[in-house]
């Protein structure tokens, strides 16, 4: 069901000199994959006629960004393998689940950052660092265009560029503020450790700020207004924190301020943590409830001034505004301006976001790969190869498929189109031969093309978008890193399209990812969590649990122990309220 090109091209001897070249390209012209390319060459000859003494040239690796994506790769990846390079505008790894810790000082930033060199000089074979950004990708001569990440006055300003046999795009995603005026200019984000800093001032200025003499009470009210835009994990888990510590350390310290401050959180929908079980969201707003954080849903935010918000109501379109001291934008991400222009490159500017196919290869070209929040995948809809899915199943050529040929193939079938089993589980279907029941239920001992359409028919309705975390980034970037290791140890179609029951399986599976859980903290040591198998769990205990995991996936164990230090100084002398 699959069609594979091949080709081979050989030079001869060139002015008399003994080298010759070969190359071998592996391509799919249908469902696609990645492509098994390989290429050895020998140099110039000695004068004694070895030509085999110098080795041929590694392909060269650059991989754009340090983020979950990018360090799991490196991490995972054997750079003995190849000539590697990493261009990042940060020479460090953030642990960002932590940010909200961060911003009222129950974690201190340099606990959750790790050095990259840190991290690359412990893999095997050298990694190079340039701490740069990347404003160019140009796909059609393979290589990159970056600017040095210092000051203007500095001699390393200037533009380099490196070229590439490979390409790794982790450069994750920016905060979307969906143009709503003054959101640029008067919102606080949450995606880098400089924005969590960034916060802490704040928050510590709009309690100084009320403790001045001379103002009123409205306005000490409004300079103790805290907004938080978006009902996501971040915002809620700001808002959590943000509580927490006005209760148990800034009332101790600004007298009178209690009863003064109000910490709002807007969503647009119609609950908080929509994303999670509807259990944990009715939890998480009812603590809310009663710890004084005034949850407001349904509402829309059109405009944020420096002094007020305004808000419209999706259900009668009704407009109020209401004064801040400080509002943090949580409202989700989008597409960075480089990888914006490298969509419009390869005809991809009518996406929201950068596709790759099922093995993160971007679309169209077998030598780009993008993981984590800058990319999505494309799940290829079995509807397009059903016919070709049929035939091979059909091994006695007969027209009908039959049970046991429908079994022979489906475990394929779910490896390459995983929408298959998400269906079987929406409809509580106890095997896969369920789906060749007719419509009253009845077992049919063979069906036809169009029988097998028609039971196939509805599976490609539960393709869903992977979330933007930092759980699918770095499984895409250990699955990158694993394709890439044996690559180079296979001699023939090591990726491409899985084929059914038969010889020539490529060594790649497409990528699935694996959920593991989720965890959103809510304050006062109460946290919640949707576990795999539809287990859910809240309080005290999950609190725990939520500490116990969130240091065993720190990078290292420098980190680990400051993670660990810096929650044990939390209990045991409180947070940190100085401005620093």
């Amino acid at each position: 069901m699959r069609v594979f090109s091949f080709f081979t091209r050989a030079s001869r001897a060139f002015h008399g000199y003994p080298f010759g070249s070969k190359l071998l390209i592996l391509s799919t012209l249908s469902s696609g994959g990645l492509v098994a390319y390989s290429e050895s060459q020998s140099e110039l000859g000695t004068p004694s006629g070895n030509v085999n003494e110098i080795e041929p040239r590694k392909k060269r690796v650059v991989v754009l960004g340090t983020g979950w994506a990018g360090t799991s790769f490196l991490k995972d990846l054997d750079a003995s393998l190849y000539e590697v390079q990493v261009v990042s505008p940060r020479n460090y790894f953030a642990f960002t689940p932590l940010l909200p810790s961060v911003t009222c000082g129950t974690v201190e930033a340099r606990s959750i950052v790790e050095p990259v060199r840190n991290i690359i000089k412990k893999r095997k074979g050298e990694i190079k660092f340039f701490e740069a950004e990347c404003v160019k990708i140009d796909a059609s001569n393979k290589k990159v265009t970056c600017r040095s990440n210092f000051d203007s006055n500095s001699l390393g300003n200037e533009e380099f560029s490196l070229e590439y046999d490979y390409l790794v795009i982790a450069l994750g995603a920016q905060v979307n503020t969906f143009n709503t005026p003054g959101v640029k200019e008067n919102c606080h984000f949450l995606k880098e450790v400089e924005d969590a800093l960034k916060i802490r001032r704040s928050v510590i200025d709009c309690f100084e700020k009320a403790a001045l003499p001379g103002l009123t009470e409205e306005e000490r009210r409004a300079n103790l207004h805290f907004v938080i835009v978006g009902g996501g994990p971040t915002g809620v888990e700001f808002a959590a924190e943000l509580h927490d510590f006005v209760e148990e350390d800034i009332v101790k310290l600004y007298p009178g301020v209690k009863d003064l401050l109000k910490i709002t959180v807007i969503q647009s929908g119609d609950h908080i943590l929509n994303m999670f079980d509807e259990r944990i969201s009715t939890f998480a707003e009812q603590k809310f409830t009663r710890d004084g954080i005034d949850v407001q849903t349904g509402l829309r935010v059109t405009s944020v001034s420096e002094k007020d918000i305004t808000m419209k109501a999706k259900s009668n379109g009704q407009v109020h505004t209401i004064p801040h001291g400080l509002v943090v934008w949580s409202t989700g991400v989008g597409t960075r301006p480089v990888v914006r222009d490298f969509m419009e490159q390869i005809g991809q500017a009518d996406r929201r976001i950068l596709a790759t196919d099922e093995w993160l290869r971007v679309k169209g070209y077998e030598n780009v790969y993008a993981i984590g929040d800058c990319a999505t995948i494309y799940q290829r809809k079995i509807r397009e190869d059903i016919s070709a899915i049929f035939e091979a199943a059909d091994k006695d050529k007969s027209g009908f498929l039959t049970v046991a040929e429908f079994q022979d193939v489906i475990d394929d079938i779910i490896i390459r189109y995983p929408q298959v089993e998400h269906y079987l589980k929406s409809k509580h279907l106890a095997d896969v031969t369920d789906l060749l029941k007719d419509p009253e239920g009845n077992e049919r001992k063979e069906v036809d093309i169009e029988g097998f359409k028609l039971a196939l028919s509805q599976v490609d309705s539960q393709r869903k978008s992977l979330p933007a975390t930092a759980q699918v980034a770095a499984q895409q970037g250990s699955y990158l890193s694993r394709c890439f290791n044996r690559r180079e140890h296979c001699e023939e179609n090591p990726e491409g399209p899985r084929r059914f029951r038969g010889s020539g399986r490529h060594q790649f599976r497409p990528f699935q990812y694996k959920h593991f859980g989720q965890f959103a903290p809510l304050g006062g040591e109460q946290a919640a969590a949707e576990l795999p198998g539809d287990w859910v769990s809240m309080g005290h205990s999950t609190q725990w649990l939520w500490y116990s995991v969130y240091a065993s996936k720190q990078v290292s164990w420098r980190t680990r122990v400051l993670v660990v230090s810096d929650w044990t100084r939390r209990f045991i002398f409180g947070r940190d309220s100085s401005r620093i």
